[in-house]
């Protein structure tokens, strides 16, 4: 089987169950991780909606140009399917948005302009009125308009939702989203309120935002709108995708604990995810600890990828300069090992030491490994508990060269990586990484260094 153009890839994207940032919570949590889209967010499927119902109507017609006001994922959605149907693109973007995301729409054929983020969106230099003037100026071209074209919630309807009531074989309780469209929340939840109305559905907003007060008073409050660094959720504006009656609940997020959460679900789960994805996720936590109960289900959608966030909420320097991590003392592999001083000695053994000889070094210097060299060169390792399992079954080996029942070498990691880049190569396969100094001598960091380093 093969598909005929990369948009036929677009939709069932994967439920995945959240096992290590759920303690407490009671229910069972579920994220509908939409990466898995060819362009990386479920922005894929509303693009080819909103396309194709051009095409219909004839709105949009052969060799004619895409203009859309875009916080990057639309974009690339449009531009996937732009390219499998021979149209052009123009996107324009807040000056928020992330590089990666006007890099990446540019390597796509695009045409991006950077619009000031601190206007109202009536303002001619905001990206929703620069795209509308070019809309009027360029012959045969479309604005899509994401806010209120309604096939963007339409996509949901027919796609997300169907795909969530099928993925939970309907056993699903609770829905939380992002709202910033208002499409995926709103799409999704009409679907899901359609099979069973008691469907809890919970919006997440960002301060800075109109939509969490305007839902519980029916006030447009212009002082509640200010500048926020959240990409994806949140508005200054009431699109008309929003359907307030099919949200149950808003509940805000700040910039800062949406980023954390954002790394935390990179770390602790394996979901390399974007910043609004930890927003949903950080909203959507808080409110399960109050609120499921044993036999609950709450799936949570995940917009994007994290590739579109690496100069931001993954980049050390970039959170520290906003407040939202603080700096360490140790913050480096050159940071722990001049903090050590020497006072941990390298210890290494050549590969034709005896086992047995191995285990009485290892236990005289109070040590769990220890890298085995061959002229010193690192070619191996041997640890404790792996040495002790192995003598368990075979007394014998005792007696034979460390090299032939050695592991793999410990790795080496440069001066200059993190404590994220050294946490996350940690693990029960590598208890220990080896670096090599400005003096061409070797250290180890070992696992409690790491730890010491991060609560120092």
């Amino acid at each position: 089987m093969y598909y005929n153009s990369i948009i036929e890839t677009i939709g069932n994207t994967p439920l995945v169950k959240l096992n290590n940032l759920t303690h407490g919570i009671r229910g069972t949590i579920l994220v509908k991780v939409e990466y898995f889209n060819p362009g990386n967010s479920m922005k894929d499927r509303m693009a080819l909606k909103m396309i194709e119902d051009a095409e219909k109507t004839g709105v949009l017609k052969p060799g004619g140009t895409i203009i859309e006001g875009t916080s990057g994922n639309t974009g690339m959605g449009l531009a996937l399917t732009a390219i499998a149907k021979g149209y052009k693109c123009v996107f324009t973007l807040a000056d928020k948005q992330s590089q990666e995301k006007i890099d990446i729409l540019r390597a796509m054929g695009a045409e991006v302009i950077v619009c000031p983020t601190n206007v109202p969106p009536e303002d001619p230099r905001s990206y929703y009125s620069v795209a509308k003037k070019l809309n009027e100026e360029t012959p045969n071209s479309f604005y899509p308009n994401q806010y209120d074209n309604m096939s963007n919630t339409a996509a949901h309807y027919e796609t997300t939702g169907p795909e969530i009531w099928e993925q939970t074989e309907g056993r699903i309780t609770h829905y939380a989203a992002g709202v910033g469209t208002g499409g995926s929340m709103c799409g999704t939840a009409k679907f899901l309120k359609e099979q069973n109305p008691e469907i809890v559905t919970v919006g997440i907003d960002t301060y800075g935002s109109v939509f969490k007060k305007y839902k519980e008073t029916g006030e447009f409050d212009e002082n509640e709108v200010y500048p926020y660094l959240t990409e994806g959720i949140g508005e200054d504006i009431l699109p008309q995708n929003v359907d307030f009656s099919l949200i149950d609940h808003f509940v805000k997020v700040t910039d800062k604990d949406g980023a954390i959460m954002t790394r935390k679900l990179a770390r602790s789960e394996g979901l390399f995810i974007g910043w609004s994805c930890g927003a949903a996720v950080h909203g959507a936590l808080e409110y399960a600890r109050e609120h499921l109960k044993e036999d609950d289900m709450m799936v949570i959608i995940l917009p994007d990828h994290g590739t579109r966030y690496l100069a931001k909420v993954y980049n050390d320097n970039w959170m520290k300069d906003h407040g939202f991590i603080e700096s360490r003392e140790f913050a480096t592999a050159n940071d722990i090992i001049r903090h050590k001083n020497g006072s941990d000695s390298l210890f290494t053994v050549e590969v034709t030491a005896k086992v047995g000889d191995v285990v009485q070094k290892l236990n005289q210097e109070g040590i769990d490994q220890i890298p085995v060299v061959r002229e010193n060169h690192f070619v191996g390792s041997v640890s404790t508990s792996r040495l002790l399992e192995k003598l368990i079954e075979h007394p014998e080996i005792k007696h034979q060269h460390v090299e032939e029942v050695m592991d793999k070498p410990i790795p080496f990691v440069a001066l200059d990586n993190t404590l994220d880049v050294l946490s996350s190569m940690i693990n029960k396969e590598n208890k220990a990484v080896l670096v090599r100094d400005d003096h061409h001598e070797v250290h180890i960091i070992t696992q409690h260094d790491i730890l010491m380093a991060m609560t120092n």
